[in-house]
């Protein structure tokens, strides 16, 4: 009973939630009707609030070795000045090309049949009375309990995707690792035609892997992630409305 009525306040909760995102977000379709969405202020990624700094595996630190006599400085990826990123608050770009495609197929077929039959033919010499006591009329005591269930189950999904992304774009070193490695930030956002296309990447680089023209490429960024979509009047048409996916979570078959 206790279980029931905690699964009732969670779906109510649920419930509750679901419409209050919903009730924001016709809000936020409403004020833009007319002129699309509007494209967000551009702010220092280290202080929004889901900003977290990158934790890694560091290796000792070492004491570099000063030379007074050499013309070449401890560190230095280069004889004459560096271009490329490597302090915070640096510029650099990155190419991202991505082709990804997957196939699944699959199909489930269950059928399961139950029966179950009981009857009463001796107990005490009482079985003949046990239709007297009352019993419906019909009782035999020889069918004194009989059941049957049937189940089915057929399933058929398919998964056929394809993506590819080719972009080039600016991103922001946010952080240098003990190890020399960059952190970096990009965002990008373009509005055509009242639809707004949004793309963020963080991921981590290692100084060496930037070429000479101040770019890198999405192979060589570790712990990469990328998102990439929309909002706007063609994004909304694409979606289920929020009541039929809150049906899809809470229907039960």
């Amino acid at each position: 009973m206790k279980r029931t009525i905690s699964t009732i306040k969670t779906l109510m909760l649920t419930a509750t939630l679901a419409a209050t995102v919903s009730a924001c977000n016709t809000v936020s379709r409403l004020t833009e009707i007319g002129d699309g969405p509007e494209l967000t202020q551009i702010t220092n990624p280290t202080v929004m609030p889901e900003y977290r700094p990158v934790s890694m595996p560091m290796p000792a630190p070492k004491l570099a070795q000063i030379n007074h006599n050499s013309l070449w400085r401890p560190g230095a990826r280069a004889f004459f000045k560096d271009h490329r990123a490597k302090e915070v608050g640096d510029i650099l770009t990155v190419s991202l090309a991505l082709a990804d495609s997957a196939a699944l197929q699959n199909k489930t077929e269950r059928a399961r049949t139950d029966k179950e039959s009981a009857n009463v033919t001796n107990l005490l010499g009482f079985e003949t009375k046990l239709a007297k006591n009352n019993l419906p009329a019909g009782f035999s005591p020889t069918a004194a309990a009989n059941f049957g269930n049937d189940h089915a189950t057929s399933g058929d999904g398919t998964i056929d995707r394809k993506e590819t992304i080719n972009l080039t774009f600016a991103a922001v070193v946010t952080q240098i690792l003990p190890n020399g490695a960059l952190v970096i930030l990009g965002r990008q956002e373009l509005m055509v035609n009242s639809e707004m296309r949004e793309l963020e990447l963080t991921g981590v680089v290692r100084p060496g892997d930037i070429d000479a023209d101040n770019s890198v490429a999405h192979t060589r960024i570790a712990e990469m992630r990328v998102a990439y979509g929309g909002r706007g009047t063609l994004s909304n048409l694409q979606q289920p409305r929020w009541g039929t996916q809150l049906w899809d979570v809470l229907f039960p078959f």
